[in-house]
């Protein structure tokens, strides 16, 4: 049966609403938010940090005069924590207190300064928990920038801290004040093989270690121990400031005491409250879990050139700062 002409205009009036109700419903789906935080019992829907970012404190003396930062972070921060292989799974950051920038901002900046490896963006948890005050860092990690840690790149007064892994006269100019974690070079040194493979709480696989029939891990051992020594003996020796010097090991073996002394040093103020929280939450999720290899990577004799720079670096620390015990 042929279509007249009104019938054939009809249809193809139809045909073109239909069309336009999809497209409306696509574009409703599209657009809509990935996900919901909730703080104080306001709904803020969209990215992080959407809509809360304001003008910080203006900085003198030579530093940033603006930084665009976050105002504060919810309680509860889900993140997709990287591991092992490359994939993502979902947590959540408790976070004791609300974040927010030093209010009001020092005027002298403080540098986290350890060697990869070392804990250093345990530490730094640790301490945003006990305090509820952003640390920064003198690098751009994205993965931690969106995971808990927004003051990346921030490298002035506003933050409590400032991750650093450099060495040398340009790198610790900035600085004022120190606080120097070290950590066993054989640790440290696996540790940052593993980061550089699988991120920051993954781990490296068997097959990278007999990567090249194992020249390539030798070479990887030989280089960062040098770097070990380097990072941690320029700290000591060379930075004119006052260094407060811990060891990872001790964080780990007792973390209430540790942030203690560094909060001191800081001349942080310790809420009770707040840093019983910050204890009862140590964990966190930016602390890799021990996995334990069916092979010592390690040699006789990377043992024993690791073993001689350890006694010179951790003799220099007993001689330089008496570190707290």
């Amino acid at each position: 049966m042929q279509l007249t002409r009104p019938r054939f205009w009809l249809l193809g009036v139809l045909a073109a609403l239909y069309l336009a109700g999809v497209l409306f419903l696509s574009a409703l789906t599209l657009h809509e938010p990935a996900f919901r935080l909730t703080t104080g019992g306001v709904g803020i829907t969209g990215t992080p940090g959407a809509a809360r970012h304001h003008e910080g404190p203006k900085i003198g003396r030579g530093l940033e005069q603006k930084i665009l930062m976050y105002n504060r972070l919810p309680f509860d921060q889900t993140v997709n924590k990287r591991v092992g292989g490359g994939a993502f799974r979902r947590n959540r950051i408790q976070w004791c207190s609300e974040l927010k920038y030093m209010q009001p901002p020092s005027e002298e900046s403080v540098a986290l300064a350890s060697f990869p490896g070392s804990g250093n963006t345990w530490l730094r948890y640790l301490l945003q928990q006990a305090t509820g005050v952003l640390t920064g860092s003198v690098y751009k990690d994205y993965g931690l920038m969106k995971n808990g840690f927004p003051a990346e790149s921030v490298s002035n007064g506003s933050v409590l801290v400032v991750k650093t892994h450099e060495w040398g006269p340009i790198a610790r100019r900035p600085f004022k004040k120190a606080v120097l974690l070290v950590r066993a070079p054989s640790a440290a040194i696996q540790a940052e093989f593993n980061r550089q493979s699988g991120g920051h709480v993954g781990f490296a696989s068997p097959d990278r270690y007999r990567r090249t029939k194992g020249k390539y891990w030798q070479q990887f051992v030989t280089n960062k121990l040098a770097a070990w020594k380097k990072t941690n003996m320029d700290w000591l020796k060379n930075f004119s400031g006052p260094t407060h010097v811990i060891f990872y090991e001790q964080l780990v073996e007792d973390p209430e005491h540790t942030l203690r002394t560094i909060l001191d040093f800081l001349e942080f103020p310790i809420d009770k409250k707040q840093f019983e929280c910050a204890i009862s939450r140590q964990e966190g999720i930016y602390r890799r879990k021990k996995r334990v290899l069916n092979f010592d990577p390690y040699n006789n004799e990377m043992k024993r050139k690791m073993k001689l720079e350890q006694e010179v670096v951790y003799d220099a620390i007993y001689k330089i700062a008496s570190p707290s015990r």
